[in-house]
């Protein structure tokens, strides 16, 4: 099974994300910068774990993105679906049922096995995605990453974190 860039691009940048502080933001721009991805590319996925509420814009010239609910309550499943959407991986044609080789339609009355075997193949994997959530991801890295690369990346989204006024501080 091959998944796109932008799915690796956009499980990234929800880890990124999982690690700002409380309500604050991080614009696209940066986490394009600190993947090498053009930032036009990763605003197409940011949209769609956007569109998914996985993510929540935030607008204005302090906005950007940060998770819509904790990273405990996302998982690869939800950012894999964002990007690549929802339909199966497989796609059964009954191409069986073409060419010189064709039969009658009764001769097909059982499902085709390959299709049903890839089905079965894309609920397991579909499974594993569902049971890892983006916190495990998360707390993996931090427990197993090479320190030099967790303090890199504390000390990138320290920098471009944008925090954000909170309600009760807004003037009215």
């Amino acid at each position: 099974m091959k998944l796109g860039e932008g799915v690796e691009a956009a499980i990234h940048c929800a880890a990124m994300l999982a690690g700002v502080d409380g309500n604050s933001t991080m614009s696209g721009a940066a986490m394009a910068e600190a993947f090498g991805l053009s930032p036009s590319y990763l605003l197409k996925h940011l949209n769609q774990l956007t569109a998914a509420r996985i993510l929540e814009s935030v607008p204005g010239p302090a906005g950007g993105y940060r998770l819509a609910r904790a990273a405990e309550r996302i998982t690869l499943l939800d950012i894999v679906l964002a990007v690549e959407g929802r339909e199966p991986a497989f796609r059964c044609g009954e191409i069986r049922q073409r060419g010189p080789i064709k039969l009658d339609a009764s001769a097909y009355v059982k499902p085709c096995g390959i299709n049903t075997a890839m089905l079965k193949a894309e609920r397991a994997y579909r499974a594993a995605l569902a049971e890892t959530k983006l916190s495990d991801i998360v707390a993996n890295y931090a427990a197993e990453g090479d320190p030099r690369s967790i303090a890199a990346s504390c000390a990138f989204v320290e920098r471009h974190q944008r925090p954000q006024k909170s309600a009760s501080s807004k003037q009215i």
